[in-house]
């Protein structure tokens, strides 16, 4: 039986209320009969903690609104296609590197003036909102002030705070604040979606932070879960001056590992696919022409992927920061004798150990070097010397 696109949602009954109105509203609109005026608007914000899933929202949102019931049945081919990623009226911007730049927003806002070719709506997401540079939030605000008709924008973003997003694009948008799943969804969502063992889904969704995404690769990837082990053992494990220096670079290594990782194998599909598309390879008449063009194409494609390793580095380097501040806030909540439920269950005896160790404002300063250290990296200071500063810190106390 097919699921509607809102079981895609975890723990975000209120949330899916909300949207699921408006798509029903929307379906009235598209049909010419009476709506909920108060329902549908041009332009949404979804805003939410890491892993609450702002961007799933907005893909959902996308497929309901593309639904031919209206009602994000899941099964219809507008559900099934904005789902996929491959309706040709939902465009996706997903920044691969450090920021979405002005010439890539006025490229998809002249797209999105036009009228839906094959469905409803035409609909816009932009994940990570919050990283559109000065000229791209202005290209983009121009839009939502004057929205084209069936056309609607889906910002995702961590908070509708003004460093996040602009005061004027917040204005215009209805806001959709997402929460932290509980635990037990998360569990659920493991077991009945991706078939992990109960047990290991259980595990993983007390661990992840309340971070669907990552409660998943934990469940299933055993590398996940050992650098997770290895990040862990770093505030116990500081005991000589040196080690600062290894833990630091083990930090780093890990990040760059990670990026390369995952960018290698799609880094040379890319290349290859771009060089075949300008004709490289080919015989004949004009080949010289081809291949220069091509050449210059993949410099270009070359400084992007680039850009897209060192936003992938960040953010798993950043991940590894919010394992370390979750491990130093444990110890607080156990020295303090509070019974709020820790970030790392299953490390609780490290964290008696160091609660016994260190005073509270002790643990507190490493929390700050933590929290400092992932500011610093986000203003573009060297990930190694901002890493290397946060863990002389995380020694000294």
């Amino acid at each position: 039986m097919t699921q509607p696109v809102w079981s895609q949602l975890v723990g975000q009954e209120p949330a899916v209320e909300t949207l699921s109105a408006a798509a029903s509203s929307a379906a009235a609109l598209v049909a010419g009969e009476t709506a909920d005026a108060g329902a549908m608007t041009h332009a949404w914000l979804f805003t939410g903690p890491p892993g609450s899933g702002r961007s799933v929202a907005a893909r959902t949102f996308a497929a309901a609104l593309q639904c031919s019931l209206g009602l994000g049945c899941g099964g219809c081919t507008g559900c099934r296609t904005a789902l996929a990623g491959t309706h040709a009226d939902v465009r996706l911007v997903v920044p691969e590197g450090l920021s979405i730049s002005v010439a890539e927003m006025r490229a998809l806002v002249q797209a999105a003036a036009r009228r839906p070719t094959t469905g409803r709506w035409q609909v816009v997401i932009i994940e990570d909102a919050d990283r559109l540079t000065e000229g791209a939030a202005n290209a983009l605000l121009k839009a939502v002030e004057e929205p084209p008709e069936r056309t609607v924008f889906l910002l995702c973003a961590p908070s509708d705070h003004p460093e996040d997003v602009s005061v004027t694009i917040r204005s215009r948008c209805r806001l959709v604040t997402l929460r932290t799943p509980p635990p037990e969804a998360i569990a659920q969502v493991l077991v009945e979606r991706d078939g992990v063992d109960e047990a290991m889904a259980r595990w993983a969704a007390s661990v992840c932070g309340g971070h669907v995404g990552r409660a998943r690769r934990l469940a299933t990837d055993e590398s996940a879960r050992k650098r997770r082990d290895a990040v862990l053992r770093i505030p116990l494990g500081l005991r000589r001056p040196a080690d600062v220096f290894v833990c630091a670079d083990e930090l780093i290594k890990t990040a760059e590992a990670d990026a390369t990782d995952e960018s290698k194998a799609r880094d040379e599909a890319e290349q290859d696919a771009l060089r075949t598309a300008m004709g490289s390879g080919g015989t004949g008449k004009g080949v010289a022409a081809a291949k220069r063009a091509a050449d210059a194409a993949v410099r270009q494609l070359e400084k992007r992927q680039k850009s897209r390793a060192t936003r992938t580095q960040r953010d798993t380097l950043d991940l590894a920061l919010v394992d370390l501040a979750g491990f130093y806030r444990d110890v607080l909540v156990t020295a303090s004798g509070a019974g709020a439920a820790l970030n790392h269950p299953d490390h609780a005896e490290q964290s008696r150990s160091a609660a016994e160790q260190w005073t509270p404002a002790s643990a507190l300063r490493r929390l700050e070097a933590v929290l400092a250290c992932r500011e610093a990296i986000e203003w573009n200071v060297k990930p190694r010397i901002a890493v290397e500063a946060m863990v002389t810190t995380l020694r000294e106390g």
